[in-house]
């Protein structure tokens, strides 16, 4: 009780949590309103697929991009291609998330850490190893799913640093 969990949401969120309440294998969060607002969240139903992920204590060897859990905002799938041996998505995002996007940056979807592929006019691809395809809720996803994006940390920072110092 009391412990942070980060956990993309089948068609839902990526979102920090704190869980208030557990019991018999079962565990209770609470969604405030700027959770609600920023994901797609409400959306999720009983029965919709949950990945749970521990975040990583400041301790811990750091295996991937830096992810915090924060949604930014949401995106939609626009394509989903095998790419034998892996996959390919197009996600559309708005202009205030894809002034973030870089070629070879980091992007999460849904809590996953991927990088990103390739940057075209309101969207950005990610290139998915089959590992990645066949262990989160990306296998899942169809053009038209919603999805909850957080951007790269290192660029939030950098534009908040370089706004004050101009």
């Amino acid at each position: 009780m009391g412990k942070s969990l980060a956990f993309p949401l089948f068609f839902a969120a990526i979102a920090v949590a704190t869980v208030v309440a557990a019991e018999g294998g079962q565990f209770t969060v609470v969604a405030v309103p700027e959770t609600l607002r920023r994901t797609n969240l409400g959306a999720l139903v009983e029965g919709d697929q949950v990945n749970l992920e521990r975040p990583v204590r400041l301790m811990d060897r750091l295996g991937g991009h830096l992810v915090q859990g924060h949604v930014d905002a949401v995106g939609r799938v626009r394509a989903v291609r095998e790419e034998p041996p892996g996959w390919w998505l197009v996600i559309t995002a708005d202009a205030d998330v894809m002034r973030y996007v870089a070629l070879k940056g980091s992007i999460t979807v849904d809590g996953v850490s991927l990088t990103v592929a390739e940057v075209e006019d309101g969207a950005f691809a990610v290139a998915i190893v089959p590992h990645t395809w066949e262990s989160t809720v990306l296998r899942h996803y169809r053009p038209g799913s919603e999805v909850n994006i957080e951007v790269d940390l290192v660029a939030r920072y950098l534009e908040r640093l370089l706004k004050e110092a101009t």
